[in-house]
C-alpha cells in the first residue's frame, strides 16, 4: 500500500473508525508510561473509548474486553492514589497505633527492669506506651511515644547495640520482626513509617558520635595549648 492509499484510507475513516485508531494510540501510549498512576489514568481513556468504538461499530468482543478492563483499571488507579495518600500521612505525622495494636503484645514492665542488654539477640521492636527508658550506654532517656529496637533488624548480625532499662513503671507494646515485615509489605504506611524511623535514628546516632569526635578534638586542643614548654 502506497502513501496515497494510506492517505486516501484515513480520509474515508467514518467517526467510529477514528474512534478505534484513538483509543489503539491511547493503548500504546501506556507502554510508554513510567510511573502507574498517569498509565492507569490513559488506560481508563483507552478503555472508554474502545467501549463506544466496540458499540457504536459495532465489535461485540472489544465492547465486552473494554468492560471487563474498565473497573479492573479505575480499581488499580484507586489503590494507587490510596498508596500516595498514605505515604504522605505517614510522612506528615506520626504513625497511629491504633491499628497495630492486634499485631502487638502488651506488657508491663517495672522500674530497673532490662528489656535487653548489648549483645543480646535482637528479634523485636518495642513501642514505649508510658513510662520511660534509659540507654545505659549512651545515657540518655527514651520517653513515652518513641520506638526502640528497631535497629537491631537491619544490623547484619542481628544482636542488640545498646541496653534499655526501665527507669520507672509503664507499659510497652512489643512486635517481633517477623510481624514488622509482613506489615512492612501489607500496610505502606507502616512501611514508610519504619523507613523513616530508622533513618532518623541512624542519623542522630551519627550526629551524636560527630559532637562526642568534635568534643574529643577541643579537648585535645586545650591539652596542647596547656602544655608547659620545655625547660
Amino acid at each position: 500500500m502506497n502513501l496515497v492509499a494510506i492517505l486516501d484510507h484515513f480520509g474515508g475513516l467514518q467517526p467510529t473508525e477514528w474512534l478505534g485508531y484513538v483509543a489503539s494510540a491511547f493503548v500504546f501510549t501506556t507502554f510508554s508510561m513510567k510511573t502507574m498512576v498517569p498509565l492507569r489514568v490513559i488506560a481508563i481513556s483507552s478503555n472508554v473509548l474502545f467501549i463506544a468504538y466496540g458499540y457504536l461499530h459495532p465489535a461485540y468482543p472489544v465492547l465486552l474486553l473494554h468492560l471487563l478492563l474498565l473497573p479492573l483499571n479505575y480499581w488499580r488507579l484507586r489503590q494507587m492514589l490510596t498508596l500516595v495518600r498514605e505515604t504522605e500521612a505517614a510522612h506528615d505525622g506520626d504513625l497511629d497505633m491504633n491499628w497495630i495494636r492486634p499485631f502487638t503484645t502488651t506488657r508491663a514492665m517495672t522500674p530497673g527492669e532490662v528489656l535487653f542488654r548489648k549483645g543480646d539477640p535482637a528479634n523485636e521492636i518495642v513501642f514505649i506506651m508510658s513510662g520511660s527508658l534509659r540507654i545505659a550506654e549512651l545515657g540518655i532517656v527514651v520517653p513515652p511515644g518513641e520506638v526502640v529496637g528497631e535497629l537491631g533488624m537491619l544490623s547484619p548480625d542481628k544482636v542488640r547495640t545498646q541496653s534499655a532499662v526501665c527507669v520507672d513503671g509503664g507499659q510497652i507494646l512489643t512486635i517481633t520482626y517477623d510481624q514488622v515485615r509482613q506489615l512492612f509489605f501489607q500496610n505502606p504506611k507502616f512501611g514508610y513509617y519504619f523507613m523513616q524511623l530508622s533513618a532518623r535514628r541512624l542519623f542522630e546516632n551519627m550526629t551524636r558520635v560527630q559532637t562526642e569526635i568534635e568534643t574529643l578534638r577541643g579537648v585535645a586542643k586545650r591539652t596542647e595549648d596547656f602544655q608547659p614548654a620545655e625547660p
